[in-house]
C-alpha cells in the first residue's frame, strides 16, 4: 500500500539525482524526470503549513517508474529524488518571489518572470491548488542552499549525459518526462499525452512525430503544445541546429493514479507496459535524421 509521504523520522538522505545508466548506451536518447522526487526532509515538513499529501500534489509521482525500463533499451534515466514543490530542475535557477523571504533579494534574481507572478518560481510559494507552501518567510541563504546542493547536481548529471551522448553519437533526443493533474472542468475527449517542442524550436519535427506516432500506436489521445509547450530545460537545452533535440512529455494522472491520494492506481501497471513498449520502439528507431 502507498503511503502518503516517506517517514521524516527514517531520514535516510538520498543524492539528489539518480542516474540509472544501462550496461552500454546502444542509443542516442536520454530520458529525465525532474520532477518525481518524493524525498521529505523532517526540516522541510517542519517548515512547511501544509500536510505531506498536499506537498505530494505537486510532484510528477511515479513518472521515474514509468520509465524505469529506458536502461534496459540502451537508455540512461535521470531522476530527481527532491521534491518539485522544494526546489524546481525545471526551472531557471534564480526565478524567486521576493514575498517569499525575510530580507531583499539581489538585483540579478529573475523575480518578475510569469512563473514566479504564479508563485511557481524555483522555491515555490504555493501548491498547485495555491495554498501557500511556507510558515513563515524564508533567509535567502535557504535559496542559494538549495540551488547549489538540489538544483546544480541535476542539471551538472543532465548536462553530462547530453555531452556523453553527443560525443558517442553526434546528437541526443533527451525526452523530459512530466506528468498533468485532470482539471476540474474536464473537456469531453481529455489528451493522454501532450508533447511539448516549444512550438517546433526545440525538436527536430520528424522527431516529434516519431514519438507521436509511436504513442497513438496504443490509442492514446495526443495533443501537442497545448496547454504544455516545454519549461526551462525545453527551451534551455534544446537546440537542435546543435546536435540537442529535447521534447516534453506530459502523461495524464489519472491514467495511472489516484491523484486525492497520490496513490499508484489500477491502471499503472499497463501504463508501465506500453511505456516500455514504446521505449522499445524508439530504442529501435534510426535517428540518424537528427544529425542531419
Amino acid at each position: 500500500m502507498d503511503l502518503p509521504a516517506p517517514s521524516p523520522s527514517a531520514d535516510v538522505v538520498p543524492p539528489p539525482v539518480r542516474v540509472l545508466r544501462p550496461v552500454r548506451q546502444s542509443v542516442p536518447l536520454i530520458f529525465a524526470s525532474p520532477h518525481s522526487g518524493a524525498h521529505y526532509s523532517a526540516e522541510f515538513l517542519a517548515e512547511a503549513r501544509l500536510d505531506p499529501v498536499a506537498l505530494r500534489r505537486s510532484e510528477d509521482s511515479f513518472v521515474d517508474e514509468l520509465f524505469a525500463a529506458a536502461p534496459g533499451f540502451g537508455a540512461p534515466l535521470l531522476a530527481a529524488t527532491f521534491p518539485r514543490v522544494f526546489c524546481d530542475a525545471n526551472r531557471e535557477p534564480w526565478e524567486l518571489d521576493p514575498a517569499m523571504f525575510d530580507g531583499p533579494l539581489p538585483e540579478w534574481v529573475n523575480s518578475g518572470s510569469p512563473r514566479v507572478g504564479a508563485g511557481l518560481g524555483t522555491i515555490a510559494r504555493v501548491v498547485a491548488s495555491g495554498e501557500p507552501v511556507y510558515r513563515n518567510k524564508l533567509p535567502f541563504a535557504e535559496a542559494e542552499a538549495r540551488v547549489r546542493d538540489f538544483w546544480q547536481p541535476y542539471h551538472a548529471a543532465l548536462g553530462a549525459l547530453i555531452a556523453e551522448t553527443r560525443q558517442a553519437f553526434g546528437y541526443c533526443l533527451l525526452l523530459d518526462c512530466h506528468s498533468m493533474p485532470t482539471h476540474p472542468i474536464q473537456s469531453a475527449s481529455p489528451a493522454d499525452f501532450v508533447l511539448g517542442d516549444a512550438h517546433g524550436t526545440s525538436c527536430a519535427p520528424r522527431a516529434t512525430r516519431a514519438v507521436e506516432d509511436a504513442l497513438a500506436g496504443f490509442g492514446y489521445r495526443i495533443r501537442r503544445n497545448d496547454p504544455y509547450a516545454g519549461g526551462y530545460v525545453t527551451r534551455h537545452y534544446g537546440h537542435p541546429r546543435q546536435g540537442v533535440h529535447v521534447l516534453q512529455i506530459e502523461i495524464a494522472r489519472r491514467l495511472y493514479m489516484d491523484e486525492a491520494r497520490v496513490q499508484r492506481a489500477p491502471g499503472m501497471a499497463g501504463l508501465q507496459r506500453n511505456l516500455r513498449e514504446f521505449i522499445a520502439t524508439l530504442s529501435g528507431t534510426d535517428w540518424g535524421f537528427l544529425g542531419r
